[in-house]
């Protein structure tokens, strides 16, 4: 009886720690392969919320990677001045703007930024993160504990890779920027 209890023990916490994983993995569908990521809630609870806040309710389909350095980060998340889709979209104000919910205060860690990291943009303000994200070609560790982490590539790195990039005499600004298709 002890190993029956032990075992259907074993199963519910194997099937419970699946479930909580599945629950932070997101797909980011780019034109050329689809992204998994996993998203840091633990570390980061609040960005994680709201990255999955806004991208259950479509707000990034279609969001473009406004600013591309090669050897260091593509970014996106513009979901008003940066959505291909919309009425609004504005590509010379993309990065410019957020989400009409409040900025978020910032959660740093001690995660460095590698390879893949997902992190939240803002501007001068720690506090000052709403939607906008970026994910690191190579690492940046001048970004360590001055940016929130909130999640990883974990499969797909190579289209991660093949974003196009921007003007590096203008900070990264892509004239035709490449899209995210969906972010679910």
């Amino acid at each position: 009886m002890f190993k029956i209890s032990l075992k259907l023990f074993f199963l519910f916490f194997v099937l419970i720690n699946q479930s909580i994983s599945e629950e932070n993995i997101m797909i980011l569908k780019l034109k050329d392969g689809d992204v998994k990521i996993e998203l840091f809630d633990d570390v980061a609870p609040n960005h994680v919320k709201r990255i999955k806040e806004l991208a259950s309710v479509g707000k990034y389909d279609g969001v473009v990677f406004h600013r591309v350095i090669d050897g260091f980060m593509a970014q996106t998340g513009d979901v008003k001045f940066g959505n291909s889709n919309s009425k609004d979209f504005n590509l010379s104000m993309a990065g410019m703007g957020g989400s009409d919910l409040p900025d978020l205060n910032q959660e740093f860690s001690n995660l460095p930024h590698d390879r893949g990291t997902l992190s939240m943009a803002r501007s001068s303000n720690p506090n000052s993160a709403n939607s906008q994200f970026f994910i690191c070609f190579k690492p940046a560790p001048f970004l360590d504990k001055q940016y929130t982490v909130f999640g990883k590539v974990i499969e797909g790195m190579e289209f991660v890779d093949k974003i196009k990039r921007g003007d590096e005499n203008n900070n990264g600004a892509v004239s035709d920027p490449d899209k995210i298709i969906s972010f679910k």
